[in-house]
């Protein structure tokens, strides 16, 4: 994300509070399940106890806090599911022929790593080819 700097103001009250409010934004974008749940957690043990809470705005920021949880194992179980299908993949691909997408590299694989870039081919003659690109296999 790029942020560009506001337009010269007058007032240097007016300059800080665009700039706050332009860091705030950039740093909400990348709150964790955890920083989520800390915020909760402080407003909870922060409110007044002559005006709490009302009772229908905590159940909906609990039902929040219930979607987040939820959504992040989803992704979890999403992940381990990909890696599980790209082991696969990968262990058919040992002895076959590849061709990487631009015809520059082309040998048979001696064996395969999957990471979190992609999958790689490491052929017998010792050069790779990156299957996240797009390959042949023959």
């Amino acid at each position: 994300m790029t942020v560009t700097a506001p337009p010269p103001v007058s007032s240097t009250a007016t300059s800080a509070s665009t700039t706050s409010s332009a860091a705030a934004t950039a740093s909400t974008q990348s709150l964790s399940y955890n920083d989520f749940l800390t915020l909760l957690m402080a407003e909870l043990q922060n409110q007044d106890p002559t005006q709490p809470m009302d009772p229908s705005q905590m159940v909906s920021q609990l039902a929040t806090v219930s979607e987040v949880g939820q959504a992040v194992q989803t992704n979890t179980t999403l992940a381990s599911l990909l890696t599980a299908t790209s082991l696969s993949q990968a262990e058919h691909l040992v002895g076959q022929t590849v061709t990487s997408a631009d015809g520059s590299t082309s040998g048979q694989v001696a064996s395969v790593s999957v990471t979190s870039t992609g999958a790689v081919a490491t052929l017998t003659n010792g050069a790779t080819v990156s299957l996240s690109n797009g390959a042949t296999v023959q």
